[in-house]
């Protein structure tokens, strides 16, 4: 993924009002992060955990759209795999993220969701950067996983913007 700055990531928002991109607790270590390991960008708001942030290349420039996180079960341990990256979780390492649709759509109340993982480490774990317990084996190349992610992740922020 390119470098971004925080002028980019804010300016890249789809599915968000202005003065919604200008309040966003954009992290602040974004010249630390490994942008060359990630397909896209993720984070939590770290003082509301219910909202996240994706942003991600797309023709050239970037597009960034909110997330919010449903609440989790508690009290049940189950597995649960990210609808991107294929990683199995178990806890609340896999939340239901909703997406607000971009333009007429989304002001009509329209959103679309994914099963992502909680961190929003995808692009690390299909790397094996981080570790979510053991993984399934599979076949496919350090490429074509990446290329199966990217897929599912392009896929989604299109529903988001048609």
């Amino acid at each position: 993924m390119l470098v971004a700055t925080e002028p980019a990531i804010r300016a890249s928002f789809v599915n968000c009002t202005q003065g919604e991109t200008k309040r966003m607790a954009v992290p602040n270590d974004l010249e630390m992060r490994l942008w060359h390991d990630l397909d896209f960008f993720g984070w939590r708001d770290p003082a509301a955990p219910q909202r996240a942030y994706l942003v991600a290349e797309s023709g050239g420039g970037l597009i960034g759209v909110a997330l919010r996180a449903a609440p989790q079960q508690t009290g049940r341990v189950r597995r649960s795999m990210c609808s991107l990256c294929l990683t199995t979780h178990t806890g609340e390492g896999v939340s239901l993220m909703t997406a607000r649709k971009a333009g007429p759509g989304g002001r009509q109340g329209n959103s679309v969701g994914l099963y992502i993982c909680s961190d929003l480490a995808c692009s690390l774990y299909v790397r094996g950067k981080k570790h979510a317990g053991p993984r399934m084996h599979e076949t496919l190349t350090l490429a074509e996983k990446i290329d199966r992610t990217t897929t599912a992740l392009t896929a989604f922020l299109r529903r988001v913007t048609e």
